[in-house]
């Protein structure tokens, strides 16, 4: 496939944010080009998040790419807390006027929007790394990137960076002229793949003496699990049957309770950390998911976040194109760091109270059960939780 030399927007980074905003600019009848460093196969395998806000279903609804996500997304109506021995449900529903989330894997949204793309024949360059990105408070944008062993150029009247934390884009923006703020916490995920059926129908998000833990999903037949550890763990100190026997005691309710257990086939350790990076645009650059914020994992906020992000931008865009009017394009990054700000707060919200701190003392866990037990018997406490997990409207 070609890229032409010029386009209105270039796009770099072929992840969801990337693919989700190219199909949406699609769909308005803009044209835009998508550049990306990695091959297809590794695009479509990286594992990231699972579970999808209902505003995310709308836009890729929206984008005429949910077919598959109808077919084998699977609802989800509420999580479960648990802690001190026992477990609480949530029930979003109720609580938040009908919102709910999907379980359906980032790399099937990713692959989704890459075969639309692809199906379409617009342009889309996979394994082209972008080296500089010019010209974005000028006039016209230009991006450096190599194919092929080739050096080319493709200029753009906009550029919008979807290319992670260490991308290009980001890093393009000259020193002193945004901020980034930053906090990293003193514990990782240890995340697995099983391939053993959910012994749970919803998540549980656990708290305990020895460290948080989280039962998730993939599909009906794939458990996606995880373990709180020390920073800097090594996988391979942890054996499979070690990390059943600690699942089970963190996640269970009684001592009866066991989970389904199968061959393990993906472990990593995840570091924990979020980040911000004020402002979000820079003349004719824009910067959208993971290159202008992180969450940590335990709100599921980091693909719905940039879902959000592309869903305005897009919306901005098609302003300009129909109307002239650039008015939704110069208030992009006021409007979605304040959803940033406050997912960003939930994520370490639901972090600070369900993970123990190394050096945590027994008043400090009091007050983690303490605000557990408010969500248990306050609704207005539940519907907080519910509401921010749901995701607020993307407007």
């Amino acid at each position: 496939m070609t890229v032409p030399q010029h386009t209105t927007v270039a796009v770099i980074g072929a992840g969801p944010a990337g693919l989700l905003l190219a199909r949406l600019l699609e769909r308005s009848g803009i044209d835009c080009a998508v550049l990306e460093s990695r091959d297809r196969a590794y695009v479509e395998q990286r594992q990231r998040a699972g579970i999808l806000e209902q505003g995310t279903v709308d836009a890729l609804r929206e984008a005429g790419a949910a077919a598959r996500l109808e077919a084998e997304g699977i609802p989800h109506e509420g999580i479960e807390l648990g802690f001190a021995g026992r477990r609480h449900r949530v029930d979003f529903p109720s609580l938040t006027g009908g919102r709910r989330v999907w379980v359906y894997a980032q790399t099937e949204v990713v692959k989704d929007l890459i075969a639309l793309r692809l199906e379409s024949g617009l342009p889309m360059l996979f394994e082209a790394p972008v080296h500089a990105v010019e010209g974005f408070d000028a006039d016209l944008c230009a991006v450096r990137y190599t194919h092929g062993g080739e050096e080319r150029t493709l200029t753009a009247d906009y550029v919008v960076g979807c290319d992670g934390f260490h991308g290009v884009a980001r890093t393009a923006v000259p020193e002193g002229a945004s901020r980034t703020f930053e906090r990293t916490y003193p514990y990782s995920w240890l995340g697995i793949l099983a391939d053993a059926a959910p012994a749970y129908e919803e998540l549980i998000y656990a708290h305990s003496e020895r460290g948080f833990a989280l039962a998730s999903m993939r599909t009906p037949t794939v458990s996606r699990l995880y373990l709180q550890v020390p920073n800097g763990e090594e996988p391979g100190n942890w054996s499979d049957e070690r990390i059943w026997d600690e699942l089970d005691h963190r996640l269970g309710a009684d001592a009866s309770w066991r989970l389904n257990r199968g061959p393990i086939t993906s472990k990593a350790v995840l570091p924990m950390r979020s980040s911000v990076t004020e402002p979000m645009r820079h003349g004719r650059l824009f910067l959208a998911g993971d290159s202008a914020h992180i969450v940590p994992p335990t709100g599921a906020k980091g693909l719905n976040l940039a879902a959000s992000d592309v869903t305005m931008l897009a919306r901005a865009f098609t302003r300009l194109h129909t109307t002239g009017s650039a008015e939704l394009l110069e208030a992009y990054s006021d409007t979605c760091l304040k959803r940033v700000w406050r997912a960003e707060h939930f994520s370490y919200f639901m972090t600070t109270t369900l993970h123990t701190d190394p050096g945590q003392s027994g008043f400090e866990t009091r007050l983690q059960l303490s605000q557990l037990e408010r969500i248990t018997a306050s609704a207005f406490a539940a519907g907080e939780l519910a509401e921010n997990y749901t995701g607020l409207p993307i407007d």
